[in-house]
């Protein structure tokens, strides 16, 4: 059995592919900056062992949020091996996931834009170039935490329109004070941010949510897109909830720019299995 897996900050998505099938499982999403060996591992013992013949792997591919490192990718694995006991297990960037997904075997520009934000250049085998992905305390540009935080600030300087600041506010249980709890003594403020994304989905024709939005947006571009080399003459990939459902703005900045605009994949983790079994 093959086990393909694609995890987020905030869930992950699994496939088992095996003679009689593929099997799904979603479980929550796992990040080694903020999850350690044994939290992945309990989490997996409640949620995922229970449904999957785990002592059947013999092959496992992890694309992880947070792998960027040995140290990182070291947690991840440890975990893995206390639940996979018989399996190969591979732990890599959850970049190369993005990049296998949206580009295959060809070069291109892959973009990760979900809860947190990320871009790589891909020659058709690996990921060449990387600008620096800051994380959400200091950049994470155009993701759903960068959205979010925003939006909050806009809500509590008084910067948001009224209509808009009274419906955020009937929205949010617990009042103002629950994001702020939230924010700085829940776990992982960066997934609780990015819960906002939600909200201005459903604003997301109102002008002030397109300003917000467009300027986000356009940093992720500028700032990270742009000083790849051949940008101009690549496709521009992108994967992620958020940039699944905020396309039109993403198409519109870089039709701007005279770039090309390439797939737009929501969940990666279909292309991901076709990637590795079509080999």
């Amino acid at each position: 059995m093959i086990v393909v897996v694609d995890s987020g900050s905030t869930k992950a998505d699994w496939k088992m592919i095996s003679g009689s099938g593929i099997q799904s499982i979603t479980t929550m999403g796992f990040n080694p900056v903020f999850h350690s060996e044994d939290v992945i591992f309990n989490e997996l013992q409640k949620s995922l062992v229970p449904e999957v013949a785990t002592e059947e792997a013999n092959k496992v591919f992890y694309y992880g949020a947070g792998c960027w490192d040995a140290r990182l990718k070291g947690t991840v694995q440890k975990a893995l091996d206390r639940i996979f006991a018989n399996a190969d297990i591979e732990v890599h960037h959850d970049l190369l996931g993005a990049a296998r997904a949206t580009c295959g075997h060809d070069p291109g520009i892959s973009c990760i834009i979900g809860t947190g934000s990320n871009s790589c250049l891909y020659d058709g085998t690996d990921v060449i170039d990387n600008v620096t992905n800051l994380g959400y305390l200091l950049g994470d540009e155009g993701s759903g935490t960068h959205l979010g935080k925003r939006l909050i600030r806009a809500f509590f300087y008084r910067e948001m329109p009224k209509k808009l600041h009274d419906e955020l506010e009937e929205s949010l249980k617990g009042g103002k004070q629950s994001i702020l709890d939230n924010v700085y003594s829940g776990e992982p403020p960066n997934v609780y941010l990015a819960s906002f994304t939600k909200f201005m989905g459903d604003h997301q024709d109102h002008p002030f949510i397109q300003r917000i939005l467009f300027d986000s947006f356009e940093q992720f571009i500028d700032r990270h897109v742009r000083k790849y080399k051949n940008h101009m003459s690549l496709p521009v990939h992108f994967i992620g909830s958020v940039a699944y459902y905020f396309k039109q703005t993403l198409s519109v900045i870089l039709d701007a720019r005279d770039m090309e605009m390439g797939n737009f994949i929501q969940k990666p983790i279909d292309e991901l299995v076709r990637f590795h079994t079509e080999e």
